[in-house]
């Protein structure tokens, strides 16, 4: 059968433009002995795949010029020759990027769509969520009492850590996001208490003034100006988890000039990958899941339609146009949840829910 898929066909120098990548029409063989043919439902998109756009060594493999693109998906199987998984069964791999895919039955998953909503397993539900809670309990602990901080509070990851922030027993907990609207929605949507916009400068001067007794735990996903702001108001025995650095993924952003004050402060940076916590996933489902059941959990996606979208969808999150988990949603003839594509500048529809 034929297949739509995007491939990188040039390596973006700083930031990635439509150039960099084609939609192209592959041809995929029957699936053989163990294998499940998987028609893609919903696509991840997600900051860490900027630098796997690059050439080089890092903590996942870069992109093949000339070769799909790869992410977590999540399919429906519509051919099976694997009698663990039958037709019909909703699957999450790492096959994105494409339409549909050939898959050993080892490399899927299979997900309970009764309970949660088929997308969640690829934020809240998946790595995105498992990033937040893994980096508030172990790499940086919340205790009870604490005054948090999370930058990039908007995006997937950080909506998620400012709420299980709270949960963790914080008493204040203060976001950074860019522009008016989006810091109206962490006070009005997620709960937080404070919301730092840092389009408008003076992030010290702002965080300061939203944390006036300081910082217990700092939840870093853009490094840069948040970093060095976080160290001034940071508390001794500050903990800092190092989560992401977007302000540096399409030109390098120097570093924070003060981070001698660690060493007074004795405050704690420490990175993480959330490959390295696997181990913490079917406990953070299961805790998650109850929370949407209840709707102590919210969650916002921001989604586009169709196969055609899913690289404007990623140079928008890549530009901070994204509230929530950004998505592509490839619907099929008969899909109830299909709706028109969305405009090719403007992928974004969102959605806000608990579930």
């Amino acid at each position: 059968m034929s297949t739509r898929e995007w491939q990188l066909v040039a390596r973006p120098a700083g930031e990635p433009a439509s150039e960099n990548f084609q939609l192209v029409t592959a041809w995929l063989e029957d699936p053989g002995p163990g294998q499940v043919l998987v028609a893609n439902d919903w696509l991840s998109v997600d900051p860490y795949m900027r630098g796997r756009m690059n050439e080089g060594k890092s903590y996942m493999p870069p992109f093949e010029l000339g070769q799909a693109l790869t992410g977590a998906a999540v399919g429906t199987v519509i051919d099976s020759r694997a009698d663990s998984i039958p037709v019909g069964t909703t699957v999450i791999h790492f096959a994105g990027w494409r339409e549909h895919a050939v898959l050993a039955a080892a490399d899927t998953q299979m997900v309970d769509v009764r309970r949660s909503p088929a997308q969640a397993y690829l934020g809240v539900l998946g790595a995105t969520g498992l990033t937040a809670y893994v980096g508030l309990t172990e790499i940086a602990p919340v205790r009870a009492g604490d005054v948090v901080f999370v930058s990039g509070a908007a995006g997937a990851v950080g909506s998620a850590a400012g709420q299980i922030a709270r949960k963790l027993g914080a008493t204040r907990v203060i976001g950074s996001a860019g522009g008016p609207d989006k810091s109206a929605h962490l006070l009005a949507e997620l709960g937080f208490d404070a919301a730092i916009d840092y389009r408008q400068g003076d992030l010290t001067g702002q965080l300061a003034a939203a944390a006036p007794e300081g910082v217990d735990v700092y939840f870093d996903n853009v490094g840069g100006a948040h970093l060095q702001a976080a160290l001034s108001v940071l508390n001794t025995f500050g903990r800092v988890a190092l989560c992401g650095a977007i302000s540096g993924y399409n030109h390098p952003a120097p570093g924070p000039d003060n981070l001698n004050l660690a060493i007074r402060k004795r405050i704690t940076l420490r990175g993480y990958v959330v490959g390295d916590h696997t181990e913490r996933a079917g406990h953070w489902v299961r805790t998650a899941a109850g929370w949407l059941a209840d709707g102590s959990l919210r969650v916002t996606e921001t989604v586009a339609v169709g196969i055609d979208q899913a690289v404007e969808a990623f140079l928008t999150m890549m530009r901070g146009g994204n509230i929530g988990k950004m998505l592509v949603h490839l619907p099929r003839s008969g899909d109830d949840s299909a709706s028109p594509a969305a405009p090719a500048k403007a992928p974004a529809r969102q959605r806000h829910s608990s579930h």
